[in-house]
């Protein structure tokens, strides 16, 4: 027996189509009718992917909607069979399948905008089937599903010529690692079929399949022989023309000796052939190498550039904080431990400017909170630096012209119409506040949208992690350090409103607009949500020039735009 080692790479890709199984899958597992406002999104047609490599489940919810409180469960045909579980903001690897643990990764970088990848790695045939993902809360449940198709190609055929047989030559082929099962087909150098003498097609270990096939080449049928191993899913195929002459087939001919002197040299011809192919493999592999190191290269190139951008920009922040602090004419420091009492006294001054031409002298004003402007749910300390809702409904209140009537929000005495001006505001662990300054003359009675066009230039606090802005739309704020302690800057004439990080030094954001009018200083610290931290805003004394709070150490990151899914939520 004679073995001839041979690498094949002949390959056609086709289209997929869905299969009448996950259509009866989709029939029986469908939830019910799909929320008319929120929809969840999977996948739209089968998923297929290669035994041994990586897929990935992406779901998100339509429209977009901030998904990090709720719960998202990735399953196998039914819900209890749990792929991966996101539960409380945190994943839950104990409650996976044993089929699934250590194989999956979720990606949740855009979770706040109801948007989620699952990675599965190393793909097995027995991953084979219906997938789905449930998206959970008080008010919201659906889900989506999917099918996933597994295939592999298996490796090269290794055709051996195992001698004379029955008045012919007989070819044996061997390959392993197919799935699903593949189709093997002898052929004639006229295309016709030729039966397999033996055929055997098994299940391996790993679920794949392994076969072996021979055939009997007869006279009349020699010259070109081909044979064929296809993956009908892949509908890609590796397939081995051998030629042999009529002169080798064994009976009366006188040249069959022939054949014995031409063997060995034929066998030298195909260990040459096997080895230019190994050669041209090797090659391969170093030319996909050397692309790789480029990218590589190519990547940390971009990276160090936006670091150094990044690098830049927190400059660029910190800066621009110091130079609003010159407008402030009040020195000191504003410990945390000092501002839990609201009852404490904490002045503030700040100073204004003339534009374009600084005078000789610095005009303070004290910043005060106006009791008479303020919600009957708030409660204004004796010193006008603290405001904070009150632990139980308020009784009635005197009517005021000044009082807002449904915003639960205070104003400053202070008037701004002319120069800068700059203030800060201990915001603590509280998880909603507003801070920012509208201007003077806004209506006191209904509700306001907090935006430019209504006289509002303020940032906002929801949740204890989401900030943002309506400028006029909303715009999300990603900030990597939670500030304890916020930084407003008015520079009038030049229509700006700015907000500074204390704890960091950094920039958040800068209104700019023209103002009509002259402004307060707005300050609404929100109902108490129960949090651990009910703790009251408070106008803050200034560091001494040149210093800042440090809290945390740690780079900025910059605002993303953010479109709500809810218009309502645009309503404070």
């Amino acid at each position: 027996m004679v073995d001839l080692p041979v690498s094949l790479d002949s390959l056609k890709p086709v289209s997929l189509t869905s299969s009448l199984v996950f259509l009866m899958h989709l029939l029986l597992l469908q939830p019910g009718e799909p929320s008319s406002e929120v929809e969840v999104l999977g996948p739209e047609h089968p998923i297929l992917a290669l035994v041994g490599e990586e897929v990935e489940f992406p779901c998100h919810l339509w429209p977009q909607l901030d998904a990090q409180q709720m719960e998202i469960c990735w399953f196998r045909s039914h819900t209890l069979n749990v792929v991966h579980l996101y539960q409380e903001q945190q994943e839950l690897p104990g409650r996976q399948m044993q089929a699934f643990r250590n194989r999956t990764k979720l990606v949740k970088d855009d979770i706040a905008y109801g948007s989620v990848v699952l990675q599965l790695h190393s793909i097995v045939p027995s991953d084979k089937g219906i997938y789905g993902c449930r998206f959970h809360s008080d008010n919201f449940s659906g889900e989506a599903l999917w099918e996933l198709e597994v295939a592999a190609l298996g490796s090269d055929p290794h055709l051996s010529l195992e001698g004379f047989k029955e008045g012919g030559i007989q070819l044996r082929l061997r390959s392993s690692g197919w799935y699903p099962k593949p189709k093997v087909q002898w052929r004639d150098h006229q295309g016709q079929c030729l039966p397999p003498e033996f055929e055997a097609i098994v299940w391996d270990a790993q679920g794949l399949f392994s076969l072996e096939t021979s055939v009997v080449v007869r006279e009349g049928a020699l010259s070109n022989v081909s044979v064929s191993i296809q993956n009908l899913l892949l509908s890609q195929k590796k397939e081995f023309v051998v030629q042999i002459a009529d002169v080798f087939v064994p009976g009366a001919s006188p040249w069959k000796s022939a054949f014995v002197a031409t063997l060995p040299p034929l066998l030298l011809v195909l260990a040459a052939l096997a080895l230019g192919v190994l050669q041209k493999q090797r090659r391969s592999r170093e030319k996909l190498r050397k692309q790789a190191e480029k990218r590589q290269e190519k990547l940390t190139a971009e990276l160090e550039k936006l670091q150094t951008e990044l690098d830049w920009r927190r400059a660029e922040g910190q800066a621009e904080w110091r130079a609003a602090q010159k407008y402030a004419g009040h020195t000191g420091w504003c410990h945390q431990q000092e501002l839990e009492p609201a009852h404490r006294s904490l002045p503030l001054t700040g100073t204004w400017l003339p534009p374009r031409q600084p005078p000789s002298f610095a005009i303070s004003v004290d910043v005060t909170l106006d009791p008479a402007s303020a919600h009957p749910s708030l409660e204004v300390s004796e010193d006008g630096k603290s405001v904070s809702s009150r632990g139980a409904p308020p009784g009635p209140a005197p009517g005021h012209p000044q009082r807002f009537s449904e915003q639960t929000c205070a104003l400053s005495l202070e008037r701004f119409s002319a120069g800068r001006h700059y203030w800060e505001v201990h915001v603590g662990r509280r998880s909603r506040w507003f801070l920012g300054a509208c201007l003077a003359a806004v209506p006191r009675a209904g509700p306001a949208r907090l935006s430019p066009a209504a006289g509002y230039w303020v940032l906002g606090l929801w949740n204890g992690c989401e900030y943002f802005v309506l400028a006029p739309h909303r715009v999300a704020l990603a900030l990597r350090v939670p500030p304890r302690r916020l930084g407003v800057f008015l520079d009038y004439e030049a229509g700006k409103l700015s907000f500074f990080n204390v704890s960091d030094g950094s920039h958040i954001f800068t209104f700019h607009d023209t103002f009509s009018g002259a402004l307060c200083a707005y300050f609404r610290p929100r109902a108490h949500d129960g949090g651990e931290h009910p703790d009251p805003l408070t106008i803050c004394p200034l560091p001494v020039r040149g210093t800042r709070v440090p809290e945390e150490n740690d780079s900025d990151t910059w605002l993303q735009p953010y479109e709500p899914a809810d218009p309502a939520l645009d309503w404070w």
